[in-house]
């Protein structure tokens, strides 16, 4: 039986410590017709926040993860899918690698890691908050890239690659150098996706688009502008 991730086309990433557009509510963000929600950021989580945001999405039939992030804040319930944990790969830090997670396991003893999987990132914009936090090193060409790929799929057995720009749109190059360096492994993209064709021309290069600012500055019409641009690219 394969992963869900195979099947989708958009994720659409929430970020509890963010509001949405005014007048807009959970329930329309689930309806934009997103293959999946992903709830979690880089900074100012709380159990609080997340909770609110997992309970508000779980009413509705949209596959539903957890992707934790710096301080690893996380829920336990039926209602989610799973957990989605970023692993960078070009993070300077070596705590994005296990570090982090070693602690995460150390301080939870709920973890469900029947329902647990790993996400192998590769961070590529020097001033985002991932970046910072992970001492990334950016500077990577798609030959770069696509390395950093094989390995996550040959070497770490990742069925995730997720080539992140958090905030800008990024080399569509780099982004397809990745999608041909993998076998098997599911690549998704973050980064920039802001209306119909800039999903579309993404989409073409990666298996799946992730939309994260988006939904919380622009609101449920322009995600359902991306959810289109990516399902006809696939």
């Amino acid at each position: 039986m394969s992963a869900p991730w195979t099947e989708w086309d958009h994720i659409v990433k929430i970020d509890p410590d963010k509001s949405l557009v005014d007048g807009e509510s959970y329930e329309d963000v689930c309806r934009t017709g997103t293959d999946a929600i992903e709830v979690g950021g880089t900074t100012g989580m709380t159990e609080e926040k997340m909770q609110a945001v997992v309970e508000a999405c779980s009413e509705h039939d949209v596959p539903l993860y957890i992707e934790p992030g710096v301080d690893a804040t996380v829920v336990h319930t039926d209602s989610l899918d799973g957990y989605l944990i970023p692993i960078v790969f070009n993070a300077g830090d070596v705590s994005w690698m296990t570090g982090a997670h070693k602690e995460w396991v150390r301080i939870d003893d709920g973890i469900d890691w029947a329902r647990t999987n790993t996400e192998a990132y590769i961070v590529l914009n020097p001033d985002s908050s991932v970046a910072t936090y992970t001492q990334a090193n950016c500077d990577l060409d798609a030959e770069d890239v696509a390395a950093y790929a094989t390995i996550a799929e040959r070497m770490f057995g990742q069925e995730i690659v997720y080539v992140e720009y958090s905030g800008t749109f990024g080399d569509p190059e780099i982004v397809a150098a990745a999608g041909d360096a993998l076998d098997e492994a599911t690549l998704f993209y973050g980064g920039g996706i802001h209306d119909y064709d800039s999903a579309h021309e993404m989409g073409e290069r990666a298996d799946t688009v992730v939309v994260g600012d988006l939904v919380h500055d622009e609101g449920v019409d322009a995600v359902r502008e991306t959810v289109r641009g990516a399902t006809d690219a696939s």
